[in-house]
């Protein structure tokens, strides 16, 4: 039985923190990834009334420099050493049209905080709610999740807008983030929201 649960929307300054949709995760050439153009089409939609409204935008991507970093991590899955500085793999996936003025977070772990000045990023721009999207939904999407709720942000995440190699993972980690730590909605209900701000 779920916990009786409190939901939190978003505010008058959301930003969209859109986790791992780079090239890497969204091809299935790469050992790391899946083909999802459903999942990429959602985000550019929210990419578009986010950067419509002048509202912040951040992406996020796993980079390593060397063989220090995340050691653990990379040695419990090994695909994760093709995430190199000079790999087309890193790149945000072309059809998000990245814009210069917009935020990359480069990381090593799951999460878009952990070891990242993502927080502090959001705070200097007075944000007050986040929009997270992305892949995958079990992992890194999950993961941000729980450390933006942790960090005092309320969270929104737009189902069609996140994926996942395994389709009952996401399943599962939808319902139970939706449980505890974030308004699992639609993309037309975050749209709707912002184009009321």
């Amino acid at each position: 039985m779920d916990l009786e649960r409190q939901g939190l929307g978003l505010g008058n300054k959301p930003a969209i923190v859109v986790v791992d949709v780079v090239n890497g995760f969204t091809s299935s050439q790469c050992p790391l990834g899946s083909d999802c153009p459903d999942v990429v089409q959602a985000n550019r939609e929210l990419l578009d009334a986010f950067r419509e409204k002048q509202l912040p935008v951040f992406f996020t991507t796993v980079i390593y420099h060397d063989e220090s970093q995340a050691k653990v991590f990379r040695h419990r899955l090994p695909a994760l050493n093709v995430l190199t500085p000079e790999s087309d793999w890193v790149k945000v996936d072309p059809a998000l049209a990245k814009r210069s003025n917009e935020v990359l977070i480069e990381k090593r772990w799951a999460s878009g905080f952990f070891g990242t000045d993502l927080n502090q990023e959001l705070t200097q721009r007075n944000v007050d709610s986040l929009v997270i999207t992305g892949l995958t939904t079990s992992g890194c999407v999950r993961a941000t999740v729980l450390d933006g709720m942790q960090n005092e942000f309320p969270v929104v995440v737009p189902k069609e807008a996140v994926g996942d190699r395994n389709i009952d993972a996401h399943k599962a980690n939808l319902h139970d983030m939706n449980a505890k730590y974030a308004d699992v909605v639609f993309v037309s209900d975050v749209t709707t929201h912002l184009s009321n701000l």
